[in-house]
């Protein structure tokens, strides 16, 4: 499998902190991590942008996708109030993290911890075909739970 090569820019408040790395050689995401100045408390009910320290440069015809972590979501109740969110080939910000403490109890982010994955992957353009009529598919308009 070959890699795709994506440019990376580390904040210069953020050099201490490991790029992106994947954990275990099936993983589909890097994680990122917190580049929080001061621990950061999220209130349940809360939500926070969460520094990543990065930005980044993908090749056209790719996205990013940012994506919670299972292990936060299920230990502690936080995740993202926009998963996945997209990062476009052409933004240059720092990556940020929508963080939201859905659980029951306070949730402290500390610099360094690992607060959500990025997954970079190919995408389709579109164009348009305007038609008066759709193709007739098994499913038909069925949806909202018709198959059970």
């Amino acid at each position: 499998m070959s890699a795709v090569r994506v440019a990376i820019l580390q904040e210069p408040d953020a050099t201490d902190l490991p790029l992106p790395s994947y954990q275990t050689v099936g993983s589909a995401g890097v994680d990122l991590y917190a580049a929080v100045k001061e621990p950061l408390t999220l209130q349940p009910g809360e939500r926070a942008r969460v520094p990543t320290g990065i930005r980044i440069a993908l090749p056209a015809g790719y996205e990013a996708q940012v994506r919670p972590r299972s292990g936060l979501a299920w230990r502690h109740g936080v995740g993202m109030v926009n998963a996945p969110g997209t990062i476009d080939s052409d933004y240059r910000g720092e990556v940020q993290v929508i963080l939201i403490n859905w659980g029951q109890e306070p949730f402290t982010i500390r610099r360094g911890d690992r607060i959500a994955q990025l997954v970079v992957a190919p995408v389709a353009r579109i164009e348009w075909e305007p038609v008066a009529e759709l193709p007739p598919s098994a499913r038909g308009e069925g949806g909202f739970g018709h198959t059970g």
